[in-house]
């Protein structure tokens, strides 16, 4: 079990093989952390799969539009789609997209972000400055490793639960 300093701003994301611990960073990039955690409390990445696994580089997930299937998404779209809420501005820093760190997804437009993240296998240092390192993952990241690769994978895996860990008992 990862050792959890801040349950308010820490992400328990359960997998097929276990519990990833995501530590978020509320200094860094304070909006998207307030939009993971927004959309983690509504339940809307609960089910959503892993649309886009590339191996040596990320596994990318929470199209809560698309992605998840149990409720009427479509794999073929997932990737596509975001959240009824409005886009995020780019949040830059100087944190590393190092392995296991959080990352934005968003289009060619820096201000794209919205539900979709991902999750670095390794650094990945060229993509330090272009898109927004929100959160580390603690711990379970052999969890992450093991997600089903493809894009899209034909069996994808997905997050059966995403949860804020100041709300789990």
């Amino acid at each position: 079990m990862a050792d959890i300093k801040d349950p308010e701003n820490t992400i328990l994301m359960e997998l097929k093989d276990g519990t990833v611990t995501i530590e978020l960073l509320p200094d860094v990039a304070p909006q998207h952390v307030g939009r993971m955690k927004e959309l983690a409390r509504a339940g809307k990445y609960d089910g959503v799969v892993f649309h886009r696994v590339i191996e040596g580089f990320m596994a990318q997930t929470g199209d809560v539009e698309h992605g998840n299937l149990d409720g009427g998404g479509e794999l073929r779209r997932a990737g596509t789609g975001g959240s009824e809420l409005p886009d995020l501005p780019a949040e830059f820093s100087k944190v590393p997209h190092a392995r296991g760190s959080l990352g934005a997804a968003r289009s060619a437009n820096p201000n794209s972000a919205n539900s979709q993240f991902f999750i670095n296998f390794k650094d990945n240092d060229f993509l330090n400055g272009q898109y927004t390192v929100y959160g580390q993952v603690i711990s379970g990241m052999e969890h992450v490793d093991a997600i089903t690769r493809g894009e899209p994978p034909m069996y994808p895996d997905k997050m059966i639960s995403v949860k804020v860990a100041a709300d789990v008992e």
